[in-house]
């Protein structure tokens, strides 16, 4: 049965990625069908029966990737054509962060449209973008829209950009109607204790994560306790194993107990929403709860491959997700690997704790390699953190359930039924918190394929070696205290940060985050990126452990959403913003990150100075009664000086901004200049070229497709003499001061 799981994603990745491969898999498949004929015999039909799973995978991938490409929907995204369409929703709107204002997503099927004078019947996959009107749009619920198609990558037919607010035509059904109150019972059963239980308890539950902040996101991606946040075999294994041996507590037997896991295995589906993510959780699920039984790794190998073959052949296009090739890691680490390393570490310590600290480490080892693709870090902390929240995880996911479940009854019931669910979240946040803070809690690690292939052959080599070393006390405790050595002091950075060194652009993609050195382990920094985890590696790299000033220039996203990543694990002294409170979900973002730190952000004045360490500010913008033009002229412009370098901080202001100020600061000169709006080609030249910088910092993502920085900008500043410098070509950009000489240095 494993081997025809791998033979079914093999074919769906076949199906999906090179679909005109078929007839030439078909023709392998054959020819090695009449060399396995002559050779063994006795193995031709298991053979055939590999073969016959991939071709039939692939072919349904095939014919779902024609269907969803070929049919009126897709036509007429490739159109570009305005449309009324009407569809039925099947995903809860979820928020996400534009540019200049948040958007909704929500994804459903389309059964009529109506564009270029006709209208067609149909049944094909869509995905909806809508402004704040959508966010409350109920799953289930059948809407009509009013749009313009454009093609869409995966699995939907066609991208739907809304012009107005969506018409209900029909409510959810019952059963949807059922499990979104039990959604909110959820949250209002443990609302009273903390913001973060009301957040995380549903997450918990049944993966509803969209009132988690990113700042506690990014502590969990850190210390591998990421998959608490998401809908996971483990919540139904919990959820549905308690429900058994309530059942079996009440005397019930037999065939009334597989009964009791079936209502319990839809019920968490229909909470967790009919998802192929959550159809997934629910296979994995199901066989965790096989291999807890007898026998169980022999069952949960056989179960783990009749699994992995009915999803694909459910739905081909699992093979290519990320999700789902985690979820096949993680439980196959613990079926073949947790046993083995179980066995060998209870030679000497207890056969329970040895349980315990075999399968976290089982399932991480095996995803490691993929998670590192995704993410670019390998966690150090994730096994410990993972052991010493586990735990909780079992009655706050039950005890959360159930106060939501009592509550509809009577929610005061359900507040003390859930109160012990908050008390387990707020211990689990504290792990995740104090766990990113460590010094080396992840190591940076590079996402190409000989980084990965280094990776996997490490993994490889841990799992052969693993066994031996565990089942020796001096080994296995040595390797143990090696771990925690590492995980609690940071490595030492040969060569960096560079001596001298006085302002820093850090590479954190497209976005801007600036250092300016106030002393030893002492920076001011301006903006903090658009990711917590890219700002906080930077500052570990110039071994920053003292914030004394934070400031913001604006409230764009690639600016503010990595304050997490900034006020993690540091002294932080103040955060400065600018007046414009726009947009208006980033400002609140921000005030409730800092307040979570115990500071209360300070809207900065015309004009005003501070001097810290070995830095000197002045603001220079935005001026007062100064015209406002959108959040990008309202950026806090700055004139640092550090160890006699001067330097221009200018966020994103644009021309406008940008030839007031050239009328306000007259004749100054800098020695460095941070190029405004990341290099883009909106820009007052004459003012910029005038100010007689020796360098030019441009912080852009590689790759970004706003076009940033402009050829023109980089060109011209050149031209004035200027030596620029940019974050998606060079990484981190440092100018340093050695001898009273200005010097640059790339990389870190």
């Amino acid at each position: 049965m494993p081997a025809l799981g791998l033979a079914a994603w093999a074919g769906g990745l076949l199906g999906v990625l090179r679909p005109g491969w078929l007839p030439v898999a078909v023709a392998v498949s054959l020819a090695l069908a009449a060399i396995v004929l002559r050779r063994a015999p006795r193995l031709l039909g298991t053979w055939l029966l590999l073969a016959l799973v991939l071709v039939a995978v692939a072919s349904l991938a095939s014919l779902r990737g024609e269907q969803v490409g070929g049919g009126p929907v897709a036509g007429l995204a490739d159109d570009r054509a305005a449309v009324t369409a009407t569809l039925r929703v099947t995903s809860d709107p979820r928020e996400r962060p534009g540019r200049f204002a948040p958007y909704v997503v929500v994804r459903g099927r389309v059964s009529a449209v109506t564009g270029r004078g006709r209208t067609w019947q149909v049944d094909t996959p869509a995905v909806v973008i809508g402004d704040g009107r959508w966010a409350d749009v109920a799953l289930g619920s059948t809407v009509r829209a009013t749009g313009r198609l454009a093609p869409a990558d995966g699995d939907a037919a066609a991208l739907l950009s809304t012009r107005g607010p969506p018409q209900t035509l029909s409510r959810p059904d019952a059963w949807w109607r059922g499990a979104a109150a039990v959604r909110a019972s959820m949250r209002a059963s443990v609302e009273p204790r903390s913001a973060e239980a009301e957040a995380l308890v549903p997450a918990l539950v049944v993966g509803d994560d969209a009132r988690v902040d990113e700042a506690l996101a990014s502590d969990f991606r850190t210390t591998g306790l990421t998959h608490l946040l998401a809908v996971s075999g483990t919540n139904l294994t919990l959820l549905v194993g308690f429900l058994v041996l309530l059942a079996r507590w009440v005397g019930v037997r037999g065939r009334w107990v597989v009964l009791v896991a079936a209502v319990g295995i839809v019920g968490f589906v229909l909470l967790a929403r009919t998802e192929p993510s959550v159809l997934r959780a629910a296979v994995m699920g199901t066989v965790g709860l096989l291999a807890m039984g007898s026998n169980g790794r022999e069952q949960g190998s056989r179960a783990l491959g009749v699994a992995v073959l009915v999803l694909l052949l459910l739905d081909p296009w699992l093979a290519t997700t990320a999700g789902f090739a985690l979820s096949v890691l993680a439980t196959a680490g613990i079926l073949f690997l947790a046993p083995v390393w179980r066995d060998a570490m209870a030679h000497w310590m207890p056969r329970w704790l040895a349980a315990a600290v075999a399968v976290p480490a089982a399932a991480q080892v095996a995803c490691t390699p993929l998670v590192a693709a995704l993410s670019e870090q390998v966690s150090l902390v994730a096994v410990l953190a993972n052991l010493v929240v586990a735990p909780a995880i079992g009655p706050a996911t039950v005890l959360g359930l159930a106060g939501g479940l009592l509550g509809l009854l009577w929610m005061p019931l359900g507040q003390v039924v859930a109160a012990p669910a908050a008390w387990c979240v707020g211990w689990i946040v504290l792990v995740a918190r104090r766990g990113a803070d460590l010094p080396t809690a992840a190591l940076d690690w590079g996402a190409g394929p000989w980084s990965l292939a280094l990776l996997t052959a490490i993994t490889v080599g841990v799992v052969l070696l693993a066994p031996p070393l565990l089942r020796s006390p001096a080994s296995g405790l040595g390797i143990c205290v090696l771990l925690v050595v590492t995980v609690v002091s940071r490595p030492p950075t040969p060569g960096w940060p560079p001596d001298g060194w006085v302002v820093a652009a850090c590479d954190v993609g497209q976005g801007d985050a600036l250092l300016l050195r106030a002393g030893p382990g002492s920076a001011v920094v301006v903006d903090a990126g658009p990711e917590p985890a890219a700002v906080d590696r930077c500052l570990h790299r110039f071994q920053v452990e003292a914030v004394p000033l934070v400031v913001l220039t604006h409230f764009h996203a690639d600016h503010v959403d990595g304050l997490a990543g900034v006020l993690g694990g540091r002294a932080v002294g103040e955060v400065v913003v600018t007046s414009l409170a726009d947009p208006p979900q980033a400002v609140d973002a921000v005030r409730r990150l800092a307040g979570a730190r115990g500071l209360e952000p300070v809207v900065t004045s015309y004009d005003r100075g501070w001097q810290v360490g070995d830095v000197r500010l002045q603001e220079v913008w935005p001026a007062a009664g100064a015209p406002g033009t959108g959040p990008n002229d309202a950026s806090v412009v700055l004139v640092a000086e550090v160890r006699g370098v001067r330097v221009l901080l200018t966020g994103d202001v644009e021309p406008e901004a940008q030839a007031r100020l050239a009328r306000t600061l007259g004749d100054l000169r800098v020695d460095v200049l941070k190029v405004p709006h990341h290099g883009s080609r909106y820009q007052d030249l004459p003012f910029l070229t005038g100010l007689g910088a020796s360098v030019a910092l441009v912080s852009a993502g590689a790759d970004n497709d706003y076009g940033h920085p402009a050829p023109g900008t980089v060109a011209a500043l050149s031209r004035a003499g200027a030596q620029v410098l940019r974050t998606d070509v060079d990484g981190d950009l440092v100018v340093t001061v050695r001898d009273g000489r200005l010097g640059t240095l790339t990389g870190g």
